[in-house]
């Protein structure tokens, strides 16, 4: 007969072979199929690009196709509520942003979705500085006469942006709340199509990501008044910064990052996660997000848990900034 000291041991060891089993087969194995990675606004815009470049080199590490799909409306957030909805197997992940992440929780009283509550950060993959934007027709010749212009004209001019909650939106409100004016708004489905307006002329002006003007502002199709960094941009190294051209309360950068759905296996954020980062570390993904004026995070951001802190400060931060606007 079994002693009790022997049937407890016994029991121990059965106990630690079934830990060694805890992490669920299909995290042990993933991924085994295509996975969707959805973008909040359409293709060509910013948040589509930073996607594109970085889960390209993802899917080759990771053995598997990611496609992108491109999911439009509401600033960003009708996509967002339904990656916060899917599957929390791997296979649905969303690239989001300051304004899906962040700008939304002010903005929209009734979002379906809480950025720190019903995803789980992957990695931080690129930071994307704001510019000050116009058609380039806009009579102002520098950010000086662009203050000037906007103050003595704010009934008159209008500001495109990618819908309420997106970062162009977000980021024009800070402008404008410290020039103390409000043009009138001009909505889009993604700033792709904004940016279409701004050079056809068919708006006046928008703050926008770098990477999506940086190939318009090189062919002289838009002005481009500043960059709202405390530094030049490598990749428009003759647009001063707000500051040199003499508004420094205007400081603004956009990031873009993957999420996955709340409970989604630590250990396939870990595979996302490594992935991402090896994706970063490649010199064709840098030299791309480079050339586009994307900011490429330090190492010791680009964990979930700098995510995690991030998504944090950021709604602190522009929850008083945009609070007032609804």
């Amino acid at each position: 007969m079994m002693s009790i000291r022997s049937l407890a041991g016994a029991c121990l060891s059965a106990f630690v072979a079934l830990g060694a089993f805890a992490v669920p087969a299909s995290a042990q194995n993933y991924p085994t199929r295509t996975i969707t990675m959805i973008v909040p606004f359409t293709a060509g815009g910013p948040t589509d690009v930073v996607s594109r470049i970085v889960t390209a080199h993802m899917a080759q590490t990771l053995g598997q196709s990611i496609v992108i799909e491109n999911v439009v409306g509401a600033g960003g957030t009708t996509a967002t509520t339904r990656a916060a909805r899917a599957a929390n197997d791997g296979y649905t992940l969303i690239t989001g942003h300051m304004g899906t992440h962040a700008a939304s929780v002010p903005l929209y009283p009734k979002l379906a979705y809480h950025p720190e509550k019903d995803f789980e950060p992957v990695a931080l993959l690129a930071g994307t500085p704001i510019l000050i934007l116009a058609r380039k027709d806009f009579p102002p010749k520098d950010l000086k006469e662009f203050v000037a212009y906007v103050k003595a004209n704010a009934e008159k001019v209008n500001a495109a942006h990618a819908g309420i909650g997106s970062v162009s939106h977000a980021s024009c409100e800070l402008l404008n709340s410290i020039l103390g004016v409000k043009p009138v708004g001009v909505p889009f489905n993604g700033t792709g199509p904004a940016m279409n307006a701004l050079v056809a002329g068919q708006v006046d002006y928008m703050c926008d990501q770098i990477v999506n003007a940086v190939p318009q502002i090189n062919a002289g199709t838009i002005k481009a008044y500043a960059v709202a960094t405390p530094e030049r941009n490598p990749s428009l190294p003759n647009v001063p910064t707000t500051t040199e051209a003499g508004l420094p309360a205007f400081q603004a950068q956009a990031w873009n990052a993957i999420f996955a759905p709340k409970g989604t296996s630590p250990a396939i954020i870990a595979t996302l996660n490594a992935a991402a980062i090896k994706a970063l570390d490649d010199e064709n993904v840098r030299k791309r997000l480079l050339d586009l004026g994307s900011v490429i995070p330090a190492p010791v951001n680009r964990t979930p848990e700098a995510l995690a802190t991030l998504v944090k400060n950021e709604i602190a931060k522009w929850t008083p900034v945009l609070k007032p606007a609804t």
